[in-house]
């Protein structure tokens, strides 16, 4: 008898210790996760400093110089007095002595300068509105009024300088082609909490898109014509609606169809359909006052017929804008002078033989894809005026995204069950370096409002789906399903997006709501 208890009692003991290391051995396994999640996040935020810091350091270089131009030419010099260094200042001064020794002239001690808004925050997206010098603006609610809610908001919504030429920034190419499909191992992205907001939008939501100068406000448009201004709060644990405005068309008062921001982070730009004679596309300016005053439509009206499924701005030193539409045509609209004035110029009319489902931009190349229901994937050398290369695959092509830190490669949404996405290079032509996807289970049909987003360090892609989840692919995993899903809504998820400020998935679905998901 004493036997039996002693055995017992050493099993109970055994599986208490069994059940200890397991529950230990995932806390490891988390832990490590999120030490390597912070070592890669400092990694990148001492990249940003150095950048930074480089970056003043010539700049103080190149005033230096002008300085000491204008006082050649009889220009009498500001006297300028020192200030104690910070480490950061020290750095810059040894940097520029170096420079002023090889061309033999006087070290000269400049005031820092406070860059503008898009510019820092392009290259530091974690720097805080407090710690940014930007004018501010008044964005009025749907209905206007003096309100003194309208006035807080003038407060806080900072928006760049009307007339002031953005500082174009080539963004750092890194080379992730060679990383597709060569592990066996999930890195899984871990999801903390999810906190559901409502959206404020009477009809279904169409499409969300980020600021580029400040990822932590987006906008969203839904089949009510109304786009909404939103601003993350708490570090992901909430967002507040800023303002509201009525973008339908003039028309037939359609709702917009695709939004795209600005680079400059000030005005919003929308596309609608080309039948009836109605507006095409519509400008939203920020610093508008008055509701009838911010939004404005274009007079050109290039596309002849159908829906205008796209638009997006170019990655290039220029500003411009593509769109395409359900006419087989991809306009190329190139910025003038003066306020809302664009040029359009037909890229291609007749290279689809369908609707031109998605359109896009390459970083290195001055070359716009095209992705169509014709099953056909064009890239267009605009430098040349003609195709440079064309690709047809098995099934209609619904969007198309270019990594965003490998300018070689991008990402064709397909109309294939369970091979959705496919990964291609631009190097390569016709080479499918990747198809992966998901299995539907509450629809055959595969809608092309349900998109994609890339990861801020272009290892992962998100997508929504015709199920309540969110889809999570790592291309370096080489299966052909998601590495995760993450079940985000009680009705189909049409997209979650990435910010790069905070580690924050944001998504929007047919349930009115807006998810916010912290994640790690």
């Amino acid at each position: 008898m004493e036997e039996d208890n002693e055995c017992t009692s050493r099993e109970e003991q055994e599986e208490a210790l069994v059940a200890l290391i397991e529950h230990r051995t995932r806390e490891v396994r988390n832990l490590r996760n999120r030490l390597s999640y912070y070592k890669s996040q400092l990694d990148e935020a001492e990249k940003r400093l150095r950048d930074s810091e480089l970056k003043l350091a010539r700049l103080r270089g190149q005033t230096n110089h002008t300085t000491k131009s204008d006082a050649d030419d009889g220009i009498v010099a500001v006297k300028t007095e020192r200030r104690s260094i910070s480490p950061i200042d020290r750095n810059n001064e040894r940097f520029s002595k170096n420079n002023n020794h090889q061309s033999n002239k006087p070290q000269l001690v400049i005031p820092a300068v406070t860059p503008k808004t898009s510019h820092l925050s392009k290259s530091n997206p974690k720097a805080s509105a407090s710690e940014i010098s930007t004018p501010s603006v008044h964005i009025p609610s749907v209905n206007g009024g003096n309100s003194d809610k309208s006035r807080r908001d003038k407060q806080n919504l900072e928006v760049k300088d009307k007339g002031t030429k953005r500082k174009f920034e080539q963004k750092e190419h890194k080379e992730l082609t060679p990383l597709i499909r060569k592990s066996t191992t999930l890195n899984l992205i871990h999801c903390q909490t999810s906190n559901h907001i409502s959206s404020q939008h009477k009809r279904k939501l169409r499409s969300i898109a980020l600021c580029p100068v400040d990822d932590q406000r987006f906008v969203t448009s839904a089949l009510d014509g109304v786009v909404n201004l939103w601003q993350v709060q708490a570090k992901g644990s909430g967002a507040s609606l800023l303002n509201s405005t009525d973008c339908a068309s003039q028309k037939q008062r359609r709702w917009p169809e695709d939004i795209a921001w600005h680079p400059e982070g000030n005005r919003l730009f929308s596309v609608y359909s080309a039948d009836g004679g109605d507006s095409q596309i519509s400008v939203t300016n920020l610093n508008k006052f008055q509701v009838g005053e911010r939004v404005k439509f274009l007079e050109d009206k290039p596309h002849v017929k159908g829906i205008i499924n796209g638009i997006v701005f170019m990655p290039w030193e220029e500003t411009c804008f593509v769109t395409g539409g359900s006419d087989h045509a991809v306009i190329l609209w190139n910025e003038l002078d003066g306020e809302n004035k664009w040029k359009p110029k037909a890229l291609h009319r007749n290279l689809h033989s369908s609707a031109v489902m998605g359109v896009a931009g390459m970083q290195q190349k001055p070359i716009v894809l095209s992705a169509g229901a014709d099953r056909r994937i064009f890239g267009f050398d605009v430098s040349v005026g003609r195709a440079d290369f064309s690709h047809q695959i098995d099934s209609k092509c619904m969007s198309v995204l270019p990594n965003p830190c490998d300018f070689n490669l991008f990402m064709v949404q397909t109309g294939t069950h369970e091979k959705q996405l496919r990964l291609f290079d631009i190097r390569l032509r016709r080479t499918e370096l990747h198809a992966f996807g998901w299995k539907q289970e509450s629809s055959d049909s595969q809608s092309a409002l349900i998109n994609q987003a890339w990861s801020p360090d272009g290892l992962y892609i998100t997508s929504g789906s015709a199920d309540p989840v969110i889809h999570i692919f790592d291309i370096r995993y080489n299966a052909n399903k998601p590495s995760q899903s993450i079940r985000a809504h009680q009705k189909r998820v049409f997209k979650a997006m990435w910010l790069q400020s905070i580690p924050l998935l944001i998504s929007i679905s047919s349930d009115l709501n807006i998810g916010l998901h912290k994640v790690y």
